[in-house]
Order: C-alpha cells, then structure tokens, then sequence
C-alpha cells in the first residue's frame, strides 16, 4: 500500500533502467477525492527515526516503508521498527497500486542477508518483518534468498520472531514455496491485495486463487506456521466483495486478516475510489471475526507490517486460548 512519499536511491546501487509506471491504462484523469482528517499523518522528524534511518543506511538496506512510501513510516522509525525490503528496489511486476519501481532488476547481493541480520540485532527488535519486490526473473523467484535471509536473523538474533511477506513466486519453478517455509519463519504473509473482481486492473500481473492456493500450501506443509493476508479498499470494491474476501481466506485456513485505505502514490497510478470512514473499518473488523479470524487489523492507516510485533503477540495469545476451549 502506497502514499506519496518516494525514497532515494541507495548509494553504492547500480541504477539500471527503471520506470515509475508510466500512463497506466486504467488512470482517470478525474480528481481523487479529498484526503479526509483520519488518513492524515505528522511527517517524520523524532531522534528514533532518524536513529533506524541512519542504521538503515550504514547497512545500505531498503525498506518498503520508504519505497512505498508509507503513511506510518514516522511512527514506526520512530520505535526502531522497519520493514526491510531484500532483493533490490525494482520490481518485475507493474500493480496499478504500488509506488516501488519497476524494471529490470540489480542481481542478486549475496551479503544482503548478512547485512539484515546485523541490523535486526542493532535495532534490538523482537520481531522483524522481511519483504521483497518480485523477482520474476529469479528460476526461484528468491526463495532461496529469503530462506537465507531468515536463517542469518535466527544465527544474529534468535530471540527474534520473524514474518515474511512474499511473492507469489507465480512464475518459478516447482519447490519455491517450500524453501521458504522449511526456513521455518514464525509468519508467512503474502497479500491478496484486492478482490478478485479488481485484480485485471489493479494487480494484472498475479492470480487470484494462486495467491489464495499459496497460502493454503503454507498450512499443508507446517500447519503450526501462522498465515496472514491483507487487502487495500477505496479502490472500487463493495462491501459484499470484500466479505467474500474474507470467506476464501478462511477456507484457505489463513490466521490473520489486515484491511487499510488505498492511497494513490502518484496522477499515474490507480485512483482512490473512495475513502472508507473508521466506522465501516469497525464494521469489516467485526466481521472478520465473525468469520474465525484468529487476528484482524482493519483501519484506516493499517498496513502489512504496521504493528506487526504487537499483532504477533495476540495472534499466538489467540491462538493458546483457542487451543485451551478445544
């Protein structure tokens, strides 16, 4: 999920060609609605951001909360929490949604995981979430690269608990999945992002019920492994849409649900539709639950990794009492 903030480039990368998605085919030239009071947010400017800024950048690492430019990045830099961002900032993929470059990728920088590791153990965090673009160009698509990303945070910090959020791996070859779960992350998150009915405008690169097929592999290979999957509305969707999201996800047996505010990055990129009010979050929140969740975030400004540690902390607390009434 994207605002409009967009980071520079990492110095000492390669910068090959890259496009910031050029005239999207389903652009309306028409004004996106106001941005109401409740999406709105301070810029960054406290010692802890620039702090987990200035680890970031001595690591030369990339986060999503700079690439895609997240509203939250103040508030989460601010308590030393990062999302970090493996396998380059330029992504193979063009979504309609997402402000991260696309193009062709750098190869792969075989110390990365290494450099991850050691800033998790200086950021002194308890949980880390680890995403990536999508390296369609990869016979793996970088499972291997997050699997080795994970095992040097165990090494570094092993009190860690770490999430991934992962491709599709759509396009690899067989085995990619299983690479990542056999590195046995305590999360694994790959986000649906819309409803299906969106997903040639919005995501043309993906599939919908591959996505859905991936995360219930997850549960099929460790079914102690939690699931999580999130979804961005304002971007045309309806309600009723958005509650059959929610039942495929469960019948895919996926733990965890997170619902945010789409915000366009940029005039190029896919309009807001609408701003969803804190009260029709409330509403699908509540729903959510109704439907067996064993965790949801569903406001305006949540996001993948927004408070991921503390979610982490109810989702297995949810989990045990769950455990305890069987």
């Amino acid at each position: 999920m994207t605002d409009q903030t967009q980071a520079p480039p990492v110095a000492g990368h390669n910068q090959p060609p890259r496009l910031r998605h050029p005239e999207k085919a389903h652009r309306s030239d028409q004004a996106q609605p106001k941005k109401p009071e409740w999406i709105r947010v301070k810029a960054p400017t406290s010692e802890g951001y620039k702090k987990t800024r200035d680890i970031l950048r001595e690591n030369r690492l990339s986060t999503v909360c700079e690439e895609a430019g997240c509203p939250n990045v103040g508030e989460c830099w601010s308590q030393g929490h990062a999302t970090m961002m493996i396998m380059g900032e330029i992504c193979t993929r063009g979504c309609s949604f997402c402000n991260v470059i696309t193009g062709r990728p750098d190869e792969l920088d075989v110390f990365e995981p290494g450099r991850v590791a050691h800033a998790v153990q200086k950021l002194g965090l308890n949980h880390v979430v680890i995403t990536s673009v999508d390296r369609d160009d990869l016979d793996d698509g970088g499972a291997d690269h997050f699997a080795q990303t994970i095992r040097a945070i165990r090494h570094r910090s092993p009190d860690s608990t770490i999430e991934v959020l992962t491709p599709d791996f759509l396009k690899c070859k067989p085995g990619a999945l299983e690479t990542v779960v056999e590195a046995r992350p305590d999360v694994f998150n790959h986000n649906l992002e819309t409803v299906p009915g969106l997903y040639p405008t919005v995501r043309p690169g993906a599939r919908y019920f591959h996505s859905l097929r991936l995360l219930q592999r997850v549960k099929e290979l460790d079914p102690t492994m939690f699931t999580k999957s999130g979804i961005m509305v304002g971007l045309g969707e309806d309600r009723q849409g958005v509650l059959q999201v929610m039942d495929d996800m469960r019948a895919a047996d996926i733990d965890f649900m997170t619902i945010g505010q789409y915000l366009q990055p940029t005039p190029k990129h896919h309009r807001v539709d609408r701003f969803v009010t804190p009260e029709e979050f409330a509403g699908y929140e509540k729903s959510a639950f109704g439907k067996g969740f064993l965790m949801v975030s569903a406001t305006p400004l949540t996001r993948s990794s927004y408070h991921a540690g503390d979610d982490f902390a109810q989702l297995r607390a949810a989990r045990l009492e769950k455990l305890g009434r069987a």
